[in-house]
């Protein structure tokens, strides 16, 4: 089960935290990966750590804020089965405390990037007779986060996103869902706190594990795990949903 020999497999943002579980997993699974990142040197030490268990995948560098970079990536990786729009950046502040600079450079990643891998992927599914996408979406997209305005207003068009791309494809066999996680224990996590929290790292991190009821951070391998079905046949059935994955966080927390 869960077979994804013969299929090509692209993930943004694949060189760290939940897109690297998700490109090793998928690696494992049998599936040509293809990291997009911003950098060929931010996603060589994975690259490196797959070909050490006999994984198949490829880097390209790639800005998915810039539409020409986007298309020539995805016209040299050719047709394709699978689609991670994983890549995001977060942004603190509230509607008034978020400068035009900083609400215009999250949407420009986190909206105009998916659309940019969604406008160059779909000629590629085509190629191939149908595929999956996959986008990440977040909690943030279900209810109000603290100081996260431009973050959630982001998720929440990823959310549109994959509603509008599962029907409109539908006819051409491409299934579209996205996965809203909660907080999820990467290094980005990580560098996120002491950015932000600088000396207050160690009760930042408690404070953020215990927002989730299930006590705790999700894990990278949790994520790609879920995602490692959606994209499967054997979730053939599923098109057009949202599937939280995050430690009770929207229905139990009070």
């Amino acid at each position: 089960m869960f077979s994804l020999q013969n299929k090509k497999a692209v993930v943004t943002g694949g060189g760290s935290g939940i897109g690297r579980a998700i490109a090793t997993l998928f690696a494992k699974q049998g599936a040509e990966v293809h990291i997009l990142d911003l950098t060929l040197e931010s996603a060589q030490e994975a690259v490196e750590d797959i070909k050490k268990t006999g994984g198949t995948v490829f880097s390209h560098a790639c800005n998915v804020a810039n539409q020409k970079e986007v298309v020539a990536a995805f016209e040299a990786i050719g047709n394709i089965h699978i689609l991670i729009n994983n890549a995001g950046i977060a942004n603190v502040g509230k509607v008034d405390t978020t400068s035009e600079s900083d609400f215009d450079r999250v949407m420009e990643v986190n909206v105009k990037g998916v659309y940019n891998c969604l406008y160059a992927a779909i000629p590629q599914f085509r190629l191939s007779k149908g595929g999956v996408i996959l986008n990440m979406a977040s909690i943030a997209a279900w209810v109000g986060i603290q100081d996260r305005f431009a973050y959630s207003t982001a998720k929440g068009a990823v959310m549109a996103m994959t509603l509008s791309v599962a029907r409109d494809y539908i006819g051409e066999n491409i299934r579209c869902n996205s996965i809203s996680p909660a907080r999820v224990h990467t290094p980005f996590v990580d560098g996120f706190i002491s950015k932000n929290y600088a000396g207050k790292e160690a009760e930042m991190f408690e404070k953020l594990s215990q927002s989730q009821p299930i006590g705790r951070m999700g894990k990278p391998d949790e994520i790609a795990t879920l995602a490692l079905y959606l994209c499967s046949d054997e979730a053939g059935f599923i098109t057009g949903s949202d599937y939280p994955i995050d430690g009770g966080f929207i229905k139990l927390n009070n």
